[in-house]
């Protein structure tokens, strides 16, 4: 697969640009400088050929982030066989603009110089100042208004190889780390890929947007997200956005790993908790810094955050420490079991087999000598499994036993760890019109 790589300094218009070529909005967007700081990948679609584009944070921003925003931009450099040099030409060169030119023309790659924000043919007379700085003749593009797109790609194309790749057919699996902030998630995307993908840093906040990582593990495709730490009240409008877009990725995971902190566990886990047993995926909840729990403290730690997540007890745990890598293979391997649980389908025989067994060992509900009548049982659907069970009176089935049967599922169907949904179906002689509250 091609990889090119968008870099610039800051607040020029990258991940504008980066959204407008891959053709949704994944990277966060705002009118300040310093939004974007890891390099965020993305794939995109031109003329048959599929490109790895990447999204590098501000070079030469001169604050606290520049070294680290660097370092991730040099990574993104290592494959990529062009770069697309993104200026704002309305505002001038900059000192920074000239630090960036340097620094690419050291590292020897195609560099296409890239005119941002030239929104009407009256703007190119800005673009005269940019031959200066010897990439040759500089591309006008807005990437607000979808301008110049198609010069600018053409350009790309010429300095890609032929695309002769064998492209799998294999779909990866989608997992999204999410958590509050600083319990490890980036250090955890980075011991586990074995690279520096992700800036790493003591304070909070610093993933401001989800960071999409594809990576090959024993031969299945992943693609990993390390979302924004999401806090329960936000303390900025980009912070508000950025978690947006983690809940946007959770949407879109076909798992989730929910990473709480061990030696801080609070009540916004149980939030956490939560947004993840909605979303219909299965949860892994990854108890990082497990290294940092003294042998005396092991077990009340364990049976707290037992407790606090009580509702999601279902879920399996795998105890963690990215600093020296325990644990990593095991979130992995639970993450590839329960994957295929999720995607499975029950035969409906087998399911009235057990659906008569279940009765047998709990007795129904029996409302006022009038008992709930399940007649049949049938899957409806997957990811998640989701099972229909018809019977006579859907507002006899309470949620104790509800929960049984969904317990009886994951057990005697081999769907351990997996969120089960159950719908309720009216049928036979006692169904009820719609509004109707007759009795049995």
């Amino acid at each position: 697969m091609h990889k090119v790589a968008v870099v610039g300094r800051p607040n020029v218009g990258k991940s504008s640009l980066f959204n407008r070529l891959i053709g949704r909005r994944e990277a966060v967007v705002a009118d300040f400088p310093g939004v974007t700081r890891d390099a965020k990948e993305g794939l995109m679609l031109y003329q048959n050929h599929r490109i790895t584009l990447i999204d590098t944070g501000g070079l030469w921003s001169g604050d606290e982030w520049e070294a680290a925003i660097r370092e991730k931009a040099e990574w993104a450099m290592e494959g990529a066989q062009a770069v697309i040099f993104v200026l704002d030409p309305r505002e001038g060169l900059s000192a920074a603009d000239y630090e960036v030119a340097d620094w690419l023309r050291k590292l020897g790659k195609p560099v296409i110089a890239m005119a941002n924000k030239i929104d009407s043919p009256k703007h190119e007379v800005y673009l005269s100042e940019l031959w200066a700085l010897g990439f040759g003749e500089p591309i006008a593009v807005s990437a607000e208004h979808a301008r110049g797109l198609d010069d600018l790609m053409d350009r790309v194309m010429s300095h890609l190889p032929e695309d002769d790749e064998d492209v799998s057919e294999i779909a990866p699996i989608r997992i999204s780390l999410i958590g509050r902030p600083n319990v490890g998630k980036s250090s955890l995307l980075n011991a586990m890929t074995q690279t520096e993908r992700a800036i790493v840093a003591d304070q909070p906040g610093t993933t401001r947007d989800s960071l999409d990582v594809e990576w090959d593990y024993g031969g299945q495709r992943f693609v990993l997200v390390d979302t924004a730490g999401i806090r329960k009240k936000p303390d900025t409008a980009i912070e508000d956005y950025a978690i947006q877009r983690s809940q946007a990725a959770i949407a879109r995971s076909d798992l989730i790993w929910l990473v709480v902190n061990a030696g801080d566990l609070g009540d916004h886990e149980l939030k956490l908790a939560n947004l993840a047993y909605e979303s219909g995926k299965p949860v892994i909840v990854v108890v990082n810094k497990w290294d940092l729990i003294p042998d005396e403290d092991l077990k009340f730690t364990e049976k707290d955050l037992a407790q606090k997540l009580h509702h999601i007890s279902y879920a399996p745990r795998v105890y963690t420490s990215a600093i020296n890598e325990y644990g990593i293979h095991e979130m992995l391997a639970e993450a590839m079991k329960l994957h295929a649980k999720w995607q499975s389908r029950i035969p409906t025989s087998e399911l009235n087999r057990w659906l008569e067994v279940w009765q047998m060992r709990q007795s129904v509900p029996n409302f006022h000598g009038k008992k709930l009548k399940m007649y049949f049982m049938t899957q409806v659907e997957t990811s998640p499994p989701t099972f229909a069970i018809f019977c006579n009176r859907a507002d006899f089935v309470t949620r104790s036993y509800e929960g049984y049967l969904q317990n009886r599922i994951r057990e005697d169907l081999d769907l351990a760890g997996i969120p089960v949904r159950l719908k309720w179906k009216e049928k036979g002689p006692y169904k009820r019109e719609k509004g109707a509250n007759n009795d049995d």
